[in-house]
This record gives C-alpha cells, structure tokens and sequence, in this order.
C-alpha cells in the first residue's frame, strides 16, 4: 500500500542511505534541512512509502527561486526522486497528484524544473504528458535565465522550466 506523508524528524538517515544504496549520493544534511522548511513552512516534502519502505519524495518550494515564478507566485515543485527500484509503479504520479492538489489551493499554476541530460528523460516525458509547457525562457542556470553566447557546463544546475495550469477557467 502506498502512503503519502510529510517528512519527520527520524527521516534523514534512512532516506540518504536508500539512495545511497542505488549509487546516488544525497547527504542527511539535505533532508535534515528539508524538516526545518517544513517546519517553517518554506516548503510542504511529501515522502511515499510502499508497504512501509521509503519510495520517494518531491518537494513543494512555495516561493521559488526563479524569477518569473516568484513575480507570478507560482510554488515550484523541486527535487523529485523515486528509487529506482519503484519507478514505473506509480508512485512519482501519486505524488505529483498530491502536490499539484496542494498547490491549487493557493494557486492557479505549478511550476516546475527538469535536467537537460538524459538522466532527466523520464522526469521530462513525465511532465510533458502531465499538461506542463515551457514558461518560454528558454535554458536555466541557477535560477537565471541563459542568452545566447553564454557558456555553461551541463549539470544539475541547467534546467528548463515549465508550467501548468492547474485550475480551469
């Protein structure tokens, strides 16, 4: 059975080390300050567990860090993982289902970010065939918007952002 619910204090450790058991490293030091933005209410982290084990989690950043998104207020839905072990069940659409329905409350779009590079090609089909279309800025570079000529390296900091309109007229 899948469950939705927020992240508690005894979190951290077990969901470090679950990625870190697929090869990814994502400190205890991430997950210790997503409690206190919960906490403080900066963001709402939706953890999924499958039959009792952690699965994955999103977060909702309810005033982002782009541009665009903070002048429009439109929350962001950032840092999206589901082990791999649980990809393709489900789980990621559950908790996108969760948290567009939590951001409609407060507002009439989500945004969100994806990875240029073919570690992101799940997550950029999945957003694309959930009603997200791109914002129209073209690249991103830590929040930033890149012009023509820029140089960067690609990495988690280039991204594309993109919209959906969650309520209808």
């Amino acid at each position: 059975m899948l469950l939705l619910r927020k992240i508690q204090k005894s979190d951290p450790q077990k969901i470090s080390q679950a990625f870190l058991s697929q090869g990814w490293n994502k400190p205890i030091s991430q997950y210790e300050q997503y409690y206190e933005y919960q906490e403080t209410g900066k963001r709402d982290i939706i953890i999924a567990e499958l039959d009792g084990d952690f699965a994955g989690y999103l977060t909702i950043k309810w005033q982002s860090d782009y541009l665009p998104f903070q002048e429009k207020e439109i929350p962001e839905i950032v840092d999206f993982n589901v082990l791999k072990k649980y990809q393709r069940h489900g789980i990621g659409t559950r908790l996108m289902d969760e948290a567009e329905n939590r951001i409609q409350k407060v507002s009439d779009f989500a945004g969100i970010g994806f990875g240029v590079y073919k570690d992101y090609g799940a997550a950029q089909i999945l957003y694309i065939k959930r009603g997200y279309i791109p914002d129209g800025r073209g690249l991103v570079k830590d929040s930033i918007s890149l012009k023509k000529g820029d140089s960067v390296t690609v990495d988690d900091s280039i991204v594309f952002c993109l919209v959906k309109k969650l309520k209808k007229d």
